[in-house]
């Protein structure tokens, strides 16, 4: 039995190819059944929407020597609380984070998607992006999502990161559509944005260090569960706090409960004694 060489190359897997320093369009190439559903568009049930998680707020302070990134832990269905320890707050690579609020399952696979993008240019260049490279390459996977935007499945990014060249940090927000916007002390977003943006623009200083910039994000999350029912505040029973980071020159660290819970406990105190 003889075998033609067209055929026994068509058993053959096709080779990778890294020719691109995106990981979404290689993957997309290469493997489009890998891509996940949420990035390339389809119908939604109505019935669906109704039965959707949605998490919000997150919002970050810029200080002196880096940026401060945190998001509160409820997530909502409807009118009901769907989960009282979502995580919103990822580590985007080592001096950089992304805030999700939005839809969650959708946000969660952009944040996973662009950990990894970020994780496969520095492989292929040989150098990691700089700040605003990165902060371009989430615009372009929130432009990547606006079908499923355009059908109700909404995400809403918020990245903050510190350049490890010049030490310098930076927030940046998005809007539906992928429009990227720089914030130059603050910025909050989903549903209780509204009152983090009132208490941030109050009490943020410019020159401010890490660890005051952390109790005033504590604090606008505070005023946003006040007033926004889908934003959950700290749960003292069960020892659920909001998740903070910090970003500087020496990278991405999360503060440890004990650490966020300091700082519920001030702000507790503060307000008593108004």
């Amino acid at each position: 039995m003889t075998f033609r060489a067209e055929e026994l190359l068509a058993g053959l897997p096709s080779p990778f190819d890294a020719r691109s320093s995106s990981f979404f369009e290689t993957l997309r190439r290469q493997a489009p059944d890998a891509v996940p559903p949420v990035f390339a568009g389809g119908p939604m049930a109505e019935e669906l929407r109704g039965r959707l998680v949605d998490g919000t707020t997150v919002l970050a302070v810029r200080a002196a020597d880096g940026v401060v990134i945190a998001g509160d832990r409820r997530a909502t269905a409807g009118n009901l609380i769907s989960r009282g320890d979502m995580r919103k707050i990822f580590p985007a690579d080592d001096w950089s984070a992304v805030g999700i609020s939005g839809t969650a399952g959708p946000a969660m696979e952009l944040a996973r998607i662009f950990a990894t993008e970020l994780e496969h240019y520095e492989k292929v260049e040989g150098d990691p992006l700089s700040l605003e490279g990165k902060s371009n390459k989430l615009a372009g996977l929130v432009r990547a999502h606006l079908p499923m935007a355009m059908q109700g499945l909404i995400v809403v990014p918020l990245f903050a990161g510190v350049d490890p060249r010049t030490g310098e940090g930076r927030i940046y927000e998005y809007d539906p559509v992928g429009g990227r916007y720089r914030a130059t002390s603050h910025a909050a977003t989903g549903s209780g944005s509204l009152a983090a943006r009132a208490t941030l623009k109050r009490l943020v200083t410019a020159g401010s260090d890490l660890r005051t910039a952390a109790s005033v994000a504590v604090e606008a999350l505070f005023d946003a569960a006040e007033e926004d029912s889908a934003t959950g505040g700290p749960d003292l029973i069960r020892s659920i706090y909001p998740i903070v980071a910090s970003i500087d020159a020496e990278g991405y660290r999360e503060l440890t409960d004990e650490q966020v819970a300091a700082h519920v406990e001030d702000t507790v105190e503060r307000r008593r004694n108004r």
